[in-house]
């Protein structure tokens, strides 16, 4: 081999990486289609001939030959946080008075404000400026490997040149953002999926959703997906703003979508706002709101997080698209709860790029409120661009002969009475074992975010318990000895009985966090669990725990506290935990290793705001060191740590006499533990 041939390989390679940039990211081609072809045709000629200079990072590797046999799990060095959503005016105003009440007076807050793109999330890892791995956001903190198939999407550069950016060293980077597919490729693919009678997508973002999960990574690089990214991470690098950050991402050569504005105040973003849904209709990609970030990566620190979401960004939701349609019946839906809601049975029509059929009705008191009868005229729209409902009711269309809506007297699906708790709208069917709650709260357990057991969906689990085969949580993992029962089930057979008792066997690895949350506690979100579990050892400290000790958990309040102590005082749920461990499902919390210190034991409580870090990196460093953070303050109290604006916490320490410590103090009380 001629040095002369790796040089052209070379050559070549950096022309594609050029005109790819210029053609996906600038949208400003320089040589036609045929051309680019030769160059790629010429460089496969190439490799073919000499298979040992063939690197991962070169353009013909953006497609791979072999099939994704399963999306492995990707633990994210900081969490993936979705924002929470605001709707209006007011909701905005009070996300600015809860940053500014969190900062120092002297801080000043700026803020990013960027299109909400309709997508799906992804975190992209580069090691010394190549693509390394690819994956979805998961539940926040765990995701799922798509590598092969981000790869297939042009706009993303498979090699960085890092000396664009010289101010930071920047070996081991993520860049995150939204995976989406423009209007006009997305409507092309439905009409090739109609021509072959396929299933329509609804909308791109789920045809993009579904895209990124496809086995064959052809059929994901035919389909078009394009990005945006809008954050660069690095664990070595600290940056100075979200605007150097979009900045910087453009400069290593990555796709921003350059319509962000820079806001001096919250007057400002809601102008802004504004602004972006005037041009909504304009874009050939979908958004369904705009994001607003504080500027400050610092104030961003100091704000912190909580379970779920960033203190310091939120998304405001456009108002929603209406449409006209009729409504042919109210039907009621059983949860695992036991909950029986009300849903709207409509003539389909066209709402936001998919078409519907049927609507939430919330509950009884809504339909009552709202005087909805059946054969009505109604006004519906998706609440958040996501769940469809029903507004109002075009009462001059209403028939003269219409009658009142009147709530079920017995449980729709096991005919069982039915009661309504005082204080609550809703109805409730009081036979546990109804069907239902059943397929409720086994979907629940089985779903992504839970116990993930691939291939046990909705469908199959209907099929389950119509056939007997299961009845409870704990049989999922007795269905191993049903196997030859099982395989005779029609559409079924011996392959994909295998695969789903494997999937069964390997969700007994999940941690001890998804399996409180799998098991279906009221109140017990994923985030939730997390915090319960990293506070107590095992689920027999939880079960023998006060309501007292589990408010004390930090962000837990007595309602979840009191909904644990609920679920534990039925001895059903005892036994059906008991009979989990005999499965091997894992009810033991992640031990970690902690330093021997003069911290260890100790309890702290946090109020007010600290200006080096967040409470969430404070209490890190707290837990790091041997102590315990706690929401409440008690006599079992050691510290309390009073940043500036302390409140009702500070007073209640110093009534109790528990010794009270400012920001320098605990600071150097770290510093003397570490």
């Amino acid at each position: 081999m001629s040095v002369s041939v790796e040089k052209k390989i070379e050559e070549l390679r950096n022309q594609i990486i050029k005109h790819d940039y210029n053609y996906y990211v600038l949208a400003e081609p320089i040589i036609s289609d045929e051309n680019y072809d030769k160059l790629i045709k010429e460089l496969e000629k190439l490799e073919t001939e000499n298979p040992q200079l063939v690197t991962p990072d070169s353009p013909t590797q953006r497609v791979g030959k072999d099939l994704t046999k399963e999306f492995n799990p990707v633990k994210h060095k900081i969490p993936m946080l979705s924002l929470s959503n605001t709707y209006d005016e007011q909701d905005l105003f009070d996300f600015d008075r809860r940053v500014k009440e969190a900062l120092s007076e002297k801080e000043k807050v700026e803020y990013v404000v960027e299109l909400k793109i309709d997508g799906a999330s992804v975190s992209i890892n580069y090691i010394n400026g190549k693509f390394k791995t690819a994956a979805t956001r998961g539940d926040g903190t765990t995701g799922e490997e798509i590598t092969t198939n981000v790869k297939t999407i042009r706009s993303i550069p498979l090699k960085i040149d890092l000396s664009k950016v010289k101010k930071y060293k920047l070996n081991d980077f993520e860049v995150r953002g939204e995976v989406f597919m423009r209007i006009e490729d997305f409507e092309n693919l439905n009409k090739e999926r109609e021509s072959k009678e396929e299933k329509l997508f609804a909308n791109p973002r789920n045809s993009t959703a579904g895209t990124l999960k496809l086995q064959d990574p052809k059929i994901v690089a035919s389909r078009k997906l394009n990005v945006f990214l809008y954050s660069l991470i690095s664990v070595d690098e600290e940056f100075n703003s979200q605007q150097e950050n979009l900045k910087l991402l453009k400069d290593l050569g990555f796709m921003v979508n350059d319509k962000y504005q820079i806001c001096k105040s919250i007057d400002e973003v809601l102008k802004v706002c504004n602004k972006f849904e005037e041009i909504r209709d304009t874009l050939d990609y979908e958004i369904d709101g705009a994001v607003i970030k504080v500027n400050s990566i610092h104030q961003q620190k100091i704000l912190g997080s909580i379970a779920k979401s960033p203190r310091w960004a939120v998304a405001y939701k456009f108002k929603s698209k209406q449409a006209f349609t009729k409504l042919n019946d109210i039907t009621w839906q059983v949860g695992r709860t036991g909950a029986i809601t009300p849903v709207a049975e409509l003539e389909p029509v066209k709402l936001a790029g998919s078409t519907i059929s049927r609507a939430t009705l919330h509950n009884f008191d809504e339909i009552q409120r709202k005087d909805i009868r059946v054969g009505d005229t109604v006004v519906i729209e998706k609440g958040g661009d996501v769940i469809p409902k029903v507004v109002s009711v075009v009462l001059s269309e209403r028939a003269k002969k219409s009658q009142a809506t009147n709530p079920p007297e017995k449980c729709p699906v096991c005919n069982s009475k039915i009661f309504k708790p005082e204080n609550e709208v809703a109805f409730y069917c009081e036979n546990p074992e109804c069907s239902a709650q059943i397929k409720g709260r086994l979907i629940h357990f089985a779903a992504r975010g839970a116990m993930d057991i691939e291939g046990l969906g909705d469908a199959l689990i209907d099929l389950f318990v119509d056939k007997g085969f299961i009845n409870h949580i704990s049989d999922i993992y007795k269905l191993k000895n049903k196997r030859a029962d099982l395989i005779k089930i029609e559409r079924l057979g011996e392959k994909s009985i295998d695969n789903l008792l494997n999937a069964i066997e390997k969700s007994k690895s999940q941690p001890f966090s998804k399996v409180l949350f799998a098991i279906g506690i009221r109140y017990i979100g994923a985030g939730a669990a997390q915090k319960i579990t990293d506070h107590f050892n095992s689920i027999d400290d939880i079960i023998v725990a006060d309501e007292e000790e589990i408010t004390s958990v930090y962000e837990i309040g007595p309602s979840i506290s009191k909904s644990i102590k609920q679920f534990f005082s039925d001895k059903k749920n005892v036994k059906l935990i008991e009979e989990l461990k005999k499965s091997g499902l894992n009810f033991i919390s992640e031990k970690k290793e902690i330093k021997q210190t003069k911290l260890t034991g100790k309890t702290f409580v946090l109020t007010g705001t600290l200006s080096s870090f967040s409470r969430e990196d404070a209490g890190a460093r707290v837990i790091d060191l041997g102590g315990k953070v706690t929401s409440s303050v008690s006599t079992n109290t050691d510290y309390v740590v009073a940043g500036e604006k302390a409140g009702s916490k500070l007073s209640k320490a110093e009534s109790l006499g528990v010794k009270v410590i400012d920001e320098t103090a605990f600071l150097k009380l770290l510093e003397e533990n570490e």
